[in-house]
């Protein structure tokens, strides 16, 4: 393991961005203390995150924001931008800080080329932060990962859920979603 490596802290992202240092068409995140570089938006990707948006309002309405692309600060060396995450609702739409863990009720990444990356690094990151429930939706697999218990080492509960398949949120156990409604009609 290297000790030599300095990790940025959340604050100090914000510093940076606000200087200028970044691109601003720089699609990044913070990540362990690491700026990570996030692959351009694919159609599908895209498609898949307003499908979920869609759904997610038209089932849970008022009781929740669903915020798509936008930080959420898990500590103080993460701050990612999950495609989907249902928060809390906040009086003044998160404008003096970004969500943390306690106001997430659910994230959801969708994969199509980043698969293995959202199902090892950023369940890790998730899990250790106490995000409770954790989707990767996989839009090539037609399949949906779920991650649930989280524990320092990792959630301890992991399913596989093919797209014939339903789930509810932990937080809404009413809100039932059939997985291939996710997905491109095929």
């Amino acid at each position: 393991m290297l000790t030599n490596i300095r990790h940025i802290n959340v604050t100090e992202y914000h510093k940076m961005a606000e200087m200028g240092i970044f691109h601003p068409e720089e699609r990044l995140e913070l990540l362990s203390g690491q700026i990570i570089k996030m692959p351009a938006k694919g159609t599908a990707h895209e498609a898949a995150i307003t499908r979920i948006q869609r759904i997610l309002n038209q089932r849970l309405g008022d009781q929740v924001l669903i915020r798509t692309q936008s930080p959420i600060t898990l500590d103080d060396f993460s701050e990612p931008e999950p495609d989907v995450a249902v928060v809390k609702t906040n009086v003044l739409d998160y404008e003096d800080h970004h969500p943390q863990p306690s106001e997430v009720f659910l994230v959801i990444e969708v994969a199509d080329s980043s698969l293995k990356y959202d199902r090892e690094v950023k369940s890790l990151a998730y899990a250790q932060s106490g995000i409770i429930d954790y989707w990767v939706l996989d839009v090539n697999g037609r399949k949906l990962y779920v991650d649930r218990n989280p524990h320092i080492a990792g959630y301890q509960s992991q399913s596989i859920l093919g797209e014939n398949l339903t789930i509810s949120p932990l937080a809404f156990p009413e809100c039932e979603i059939t997985i291939r409604d996710f997905l491109k009609k095929v």
